[in-house]
C-alpha cells in the first residue's frame, strides 16, 4: 500500500505526523507492505504549517494515477466564530481561510483525479474532509470532520456523520485532530491486516476509539 500524505500551506502538523508514524510503523511491521511519503500539489518543496511556522518537506508531487491512498489533512489556526465571514487580510488566517485557499491551487483537480482512480482510496483527517467537500468532490457521500465543522460539511451537500471514522469504500474520513491515529490504524487493518494494526497499537500504547461507521446493516430506530 503506497500512501501519499498531502501538505498544503497552513496544514495541521498532527493531522500529518500522527498517520505518518502509524503507517510508517505498519510498513516496518509488515516487511515493507506499506510505504508512505509527503507530497504537495506543486511538487517537492518546504511547506509551512499553520502552527508556529513549523515546516515539513514534501518530497514529490501528488500523483493521482498511482494505486494506494491519498491522505488530506486539515488546517491549523484560529477557528473563528460561527458565522464569521473569513478575513483574507487577517494577520493570522483562520482555519476556514486556510482551507479555502487550497481551492485556488492545483489540489482540487488532483484530488478529483484520485477519486476517479479505481485503484485509489482518498482519506481525510479533520478539516481535510472540508477541502474535498468545498471542492465539490464528495457531495451526497457520508463523511465526517472536526465536530466544529460538521454543519459546514452538511451544508455542502455531504451526508455529515458524527463519528470518529467513516468508511465509505474509496473515501475514508476522520474527525478531530487525534483521530488521524484511528484512521491510519483502520487503514492498516483494512488493507494489510488486523495483526499488523494490533502490533502498531501495542507499539504506540494506543487503542482506537469509537466504532468505524459504514453504511451497512439495518437503519437504527430513534433512541
Amino acid at each position: 500500500m503506497h500512501v501519499q500524505i498531502v501538505l498544503f500551506d497552513g496544514f495541521d502538523p498532527l493531522d500529518v505526523i500522527a498517520p505518518y508514524e502509524v503507517l510508517h510503523a505498519g510498513g516496518a511491521a509488515s516487511g515493507g507492505a506499506v510505504q508512505v511519503e509527503l507530497v504537495s500539489a506543486e511538487g517537492p518543496r518546504d511547506v509551512v504549517s499553520g502552527t508556529g511556522g513549523l515546516a515539513l518537506r514534501a518530497t514529490a508531487a501528488l500523483d493521482p494515477g498511482r494505486a494506494g491512498v491519498v491522505l488530506v489533512p486539515g488546517a491549523s489556526g484560529p477557528v473563528g466564530e460561527p458565522g464569521e465571514v473569513p478575513d483574507e487580510e487577517a494577520s493570522e488566517p483562520t482555519v476556514p481561510v486556510l482551507l479555502g485557499r487550497t481551492l485556488s491551487t492545483p489540489l482540487p483537480a488532483l484530488l478529483k483525479g484520485a477519486l476517479d482512480n479505481p485503484a485509489m482510496t482518498v482519506g481525510a483527517v479533520c478539516g481535510g474532509s472540508l477541502v474535498l467537500a468545498l471542492s465539490g468532490l464528495i457531495e451526497a457521500r457520508p463523511a465526517t470532520t472536526h465536530h466544529l465543522g460538521l454543519d459546514l460539511l452538511d451544508a455542502t451537500g455531504v451526508h455529515a456523520v458524527h463519528a470518529r471514522v467513516v468508511d465509505d469504500g474509496d473515501l475514508v474520513t476522520s474527525a478531530g485532530v487525534t483521530s488521524g491515529l484511528d484512521l491510519a490504524l483502520h487503514l492498516l487493518e483494512r488493507e494489510v491486516g488486523p495483526r499488523i494494526a494490533h502490533a502498531v497499537e501495542e507499539l504506540f500504547a494506543y487503542e482506537r476509539r469509537g466504532t468505524v461507521w459504514r453504511a451497512q446493516g439495518p437503519e437504527p430506530t430513534r433512541l
